[in-house]
Parts: structure tokens; C-alpha cells; sequence
């Protein structure tokens, strides 16, 4: 029989520390990662300390070592993240399925991987004649785009919609907000946003606020 449940204050305080450690090699967004020392110091404790996690991260293929030292995340996150997302995906689904309908336009959840912009998941609109084809999995740079530059102006700590003309398909107009800025990260640490794409021009006064209706319904998914 399971004993009864810690209470809330109490934590594991390696297992915090772990997890801090992967969220500073994520949080790099480069593929040369970090040093032991880079790491103790981020996490305020001495180089023994690290080693020890960064030995048992690597244990498990979390995180690995390069011939110079340099500590980086490594494919078991990659089986983890991919048994997330979907479920990310069908809890996103709801929210993306009425800012399409709402706007008659195709909407997308899409985040950010290094110095690309991911669409995670993808809902056209059920009602419209015409709109903009776009599949999930698509990729382009972050600093092009509504979905990728309102990533980079949350990552500035700007908050607001951000629209495009044009920039990944001739006659498209899209229009996005980020999930998260520099002082209000999204949870997870996720650096997302949500945004439509249509044939025809958006009103942001009129969009702006379902977006931002979304963008909240979309951060408690990622919780």
C-alpha cells in the first residue's frame, strides 16, 4: 500500500536540482551547451554537486558530455518531450478549434526550437470557403513571420499582437501573440505563441482580443 503523500512544502532537493540543470541547457538555445562550472554557478552550489547530477543525468541519456567538457542535453529528452506533445496537442486542440471558427481563419500553436519557429498544432477553420492551407510540423525562421516574431518580442519582454503581410506566403496576413514575455515565462518554461494566418486582411482590434483569449486558454494546457 502507498504510504500517504508528502505535503506540498516538502520537495526532494537533488531532484530540484536536476531539473535545473536541465532547464539551464535548454534554456541556452545552443548546441555547444555549458560548462561544470557555467552549471554550479547558475545553480549556486559547488562543481561536486553538478558532477554528481550531471553523472546521473547521463545515466539516463538526458544529457551528455563532449571531449572539451561541455555538458548538453541529449536524445532521451527528445522520447520524453515526444510522449508530451500529443497531449499537449489534443488539450490545444479545443482552444485553436474556437479562435478559427470565431475568426474564419487558421490558427496555430507554435513554439520555438533554437532559432526556428515549430507550428505544434494547426486547426482551420470548419466554416469557410477558403483559407490558408498550413500543417503542423511546418518550420521557418523566428524572424519571420507573425507566429515567430511575436516569440521574439515576448523573449524581449514585450507583450501585445504582432502582424505580418506576406513574409512566408504571398497574399497570407497573419497576426500573433506570445504565450510568455521575459519576466512572465509561460509554464514549462515553453516559448510559444498562438496566432491566425488568412487571405484576407485582420482587423487587430477585433482578433486582437481572441488571441489574447486563446494565448490564456493555451497556457493553462502547458501547465
Amino acid at each position: 500500500m502507498p504510504g500517504p503523500a508528502a505535503p506540498r512544502g516538502e520537495s526532494s532537493q537533488t531532484l530540484d536540482r536536476g531539473i535545473r540543470v536541465l532547464e539551464a541547457l535548454a534554456g541556452t538555445g545552443e548546441a555547444a551547451g555549458l560548462t561544470i562550472t557555467e552549471l554550479a554557478a547558475g545553480l549556486g552550489v559547488g562543481r561536486p554537486v553538478v558532477y554528481r547530477l550531471v553523472t546521473t543525468l547521463e545515466d539516463h541519456h538526458l544529457v551528455s558530455r563532449a571531449a572539451d567538457g561541455r555538458v548538453r542535453l541529449a536524445l532521451g529528452i527528445s522520447r520524453l518531450a515526444s510522449a508530451v506533445t500529443p497531449v499537449v496537442r489534443t488539450e490545444a486542440r479545443p482552444a485553436l478549434r474556437d479562435l478559427a471558427d470565431a475568426v474564419g481563419a487558421t490558427a496555430h500553436l507554435t513554439i520555438a526550437e533554437g532559432d526556428e519557429a515549430l507550428a505544434l498544432v494547426v486547426v482551420e477553420p470548419s466554416w469557410t470557403d477558403v483559407h490558408v492551407a498550413y500543417r503542423s510540423g511546418a518550420r521557418h525562421r523566428l524572424d519571420q513571420g507573425a507566429a515567430g516574431r511575436a516569440i521574439l518580442a515576448g523573449r524581449a519582454g514585450e507583450r501585445g499582437v504582432v502582424g505580418t503581410d506576406g513574409e512566408l506566403q504571398a497574399g497570407a496576413h497573419g497576426l500573433a501573440v506570445s504565450l510568455s514575455t521575459r519576466t512572465d515565462p509561460a509554464p514549462g518554461g515553453v516559448e510559444a505563441s498562438v496566432g491566425v494566418v488568412s487571405l484576407e486582411p485582420l482587423d487587430v482590434r477585433t482578433v486582437g482580443p481572441r488571441l489574447e483569449h486563446a494565448a490564456r486558454a493555451l497556457r493553462a494546457v502547458l501547465r
